[in-house]
């Protein structure tokens, strides 16, 4: 690191820690001269200090639609009716400078069909630091919400957590992972931030993105799948309508979903509830050789063949799904290579 951008740094972290008022006192003339030169200083470097320091500022937040766009369609593998809600929810979002309500994204599909990766790359096209952001935050059921004799408790802390982090940066994003293990109510607790408040206690919310990962209404996808694939019709042909109202009242009619007889369905605060549809042989191949690619090798289509073929399918006779879609290949590709 060049000397001069080696004290611009630290004289930002002097600043922001508050250090500078543990510096003894000298004299009146000596402190207030050093404070009108550092004022000075800083204010002269200020793009330097905030390409060490992360901030709630376009150089560290700025959506990347192109980004977005590539991301979708080269690394998520058989779901076409998802890429399309994410680009266009996300886009539609993040281009209007003034939105009425946050951005309410309930994704919900069978495990290993790419929820928690697209909540990703979402991260990734929104925030330079990607999910490493300071303004990212996620929370798991059986991590931070464990014991329903404190579900009071937990209410309070989580409608703290998201004011104190809104307050500090109001393009700010909540991932609730494990959503149908989530105790029931407690997803309630902060329907007031998602609503079409201007303001509440002078914090506006509106700005914010909050993402619900599950496995409640996995069910009823699977099953138009199936329906689908049994009458010889393409994948590609369901669409969004054959999906949205089933699985939005399965979701709200299952105690296990997290959001079971939730005012969030009631009062249409969410704004996408996104299927994601079972991968088929030919998408675990396609993750296969990603995850080679991404490891930095030459993707090998036998390998990826190896590990498709390794895995479990559903219905046991035609093995059409896989039942843990791409969640193992990470770990089948360590063992085949």
């Amino acid at each position: 690191m060049k000397p001069r951008k080696r004290h611009v740094l630290l004289l930002w972290m002097l600043v922001c820690s508050g250090m500078t008022e543990a510096i003894e006192p000298i004299s009146t003339s000596i402190a207030v001269g050093m404070a009108a030169a550092l004022t000075g200083f800083l204010a002269s470097y200020q793009n330097i200090l905030y390409y060490f320091h992360e901030c709630c500022r376009p150089e560290w937040i700025s959506f990347n639609r192109t980004a977005l766009n590539a991301d979708l369609d080269s690394k998520l593998f058989g779901q076409h009716i998802a890429s399309r809600i994410i680009l266009k929810a996300v886009s539609g979002f993040m281009s209007n400078d003034n939105p009425k309500k946050p951005l309410v994204l309930s994704l919900h599909g069978w495990t290993g069909t790419g929820k928690n990766f697209v909540s990703q790359l979402i991260a990734d096209s929104i925030y330079k630091e990607g999910m490493d952001s300071s303004f990212v935050h996620v929370f798991t059921s059986e991590l931070h919400f464990p014991h329903s004799s404190q579900l009071d408790t937990y209410k309070t802390q989580l409608q703290q957590w998201i004011k104190g982090n809104v307050t500090n940066c109001a393009h700010s994003m909540f991932i609730f992972d494990e959503m149908d293990k989530m105790h029931p109510g407690l997803i309630d607790s902060i329907k007031p931030y998602l609503d079409y408040y201007d303001k509440l206690d002078g914090v506006s919310y509106r700005k914010a993105i909050f993402i619900f990962l599950s496995n409640a209404g996995a069910e009823s996808i699977i099953q138009t799948a199936l329906d689908f694939w049994k009458t010889g019709q393409q994948r590609e042909e369901i669409e969004l309508k054959d999906l949205e109202t089933a699985l939005s009242l399965a979701v709200f009619n299952n105690k296990k979903s997290g959001l079971w007889h939730t005012s969030l369905i009631d009062k249409n605060l969410v704004d996408f509830f996104v299927p994601f549809l079972p991968l088929e042989y030919k998408h675990v191949v396609q993750c296969a050789m990603a995850e080679m690619k991404a490891r930095g090798v030459e993707p090998d289509q036998n390998v990826a063949d190896q590990v498709a073929r390794d895995l479990v399918y559903f219905p046991k006779a035609e093995r059409v799904f896989a039942v843990k879609g791409c969640k193992t290949i990470e770990s089948k590709l360590d063992y085949y290579t």
